[in-house]
């Protein structure tokens, strides 16, 4: 079993407040899974009885609309934890959370995550001040599809996917989203998407192979956001 106090990424998160006996204590009750690609960590409506915590690999968290659209709300890389808002609040899960590639995630119940809530004033502190970020991504999410052309947020999210998960040995995005996906995090159809994307292709901004999408001028991608 992997000790929490000597894995780093706890380091990233809300974790980082508990002391070396409270990382006994949650390496003790933990359990590690392994998802694979494409496979629910959790699905909208589930009731969480605890937090999960991403050791490696990247999943979407997503709301189902009305019209049966995928809409992504958020991508969550190592370091990161799920399921706090819904430990607080008591209600079943707002949005799923699919695998974008194999994940290493570890799950730690409530009742240990709650009793860390009584004794330690900081990690209460990293928990809310998380939560509050997450409210201020949604608030400015909320502005920019308001306010934003869809293709100026295909190029603010093209740049941040570079920025956020980084490049592979041949330039390309880490993260390799389908056409639908992309489309569900800028919320447009897909056809519009592909339309924009081979546009940008076209004036050289940016090239396509197969999923692989390379950034060939940020500066006049930058311009577009």
């Amino acid at each position: 079993m992997s000790k929490c106090e000597q894995c780093i990424v706890r380091q990233f998160s809300s974790l980082k407040a508990l002391n070396k006996e409270q990382l006994v204590q949650m390496a003790n009750c933990k359990t590690s899974y392994t998802i694979k690609k494409g496979k629910p960590i959790f699905a909208e409506g589930d009731t969480l009885n605890g937090i999960f915590c991403i050791k490696d690999g990247v999943c979407k968290l997503s709301k189902l609309s009305s019209n049966g659209k995928d809409q992504i709300v958020k991508l969550v890389k190592p370091g990161e934890l799920l399921g706090q808002r819904s430990m607080i609040s008591d209600e079943s899960a707002n949005l799923s959370a699919v695998a974008l590639e194999d994940m290493e995630v570890c799950f730690v119940p409530k009742s240990e995550i709650l009793q860390f809530f009584n004794q330690n004033n900081d990690f209460s502190m990293n928990v809310m001040k998380t939560i509050c970020g997450d409210l201020k991504d949604a608030d400015d999410h909320m502005v920019d599809m308001a306010q934003k052309t869809v293709k100026q947020r295909l190029a603010e999210t093209l740049i941040y996917l570079e920025e956020n998960f980084g490049l592979n040995e041949d330039e390309s995005i880490h993260i390799q989203l389908t056409r639908e996906e992309l489309a569900g995090m800028i919320g447009t159809a897909t056809e519009s998407c592909i339309r924009l994307l081979s546009e940008l292709k076209k004036l050289k901004i940016i090239e396509l192979q197969g999923k692989k999408i390379f950034l060939k001028d940020k500066k006049a991608l930058q311009k577009i956001s």
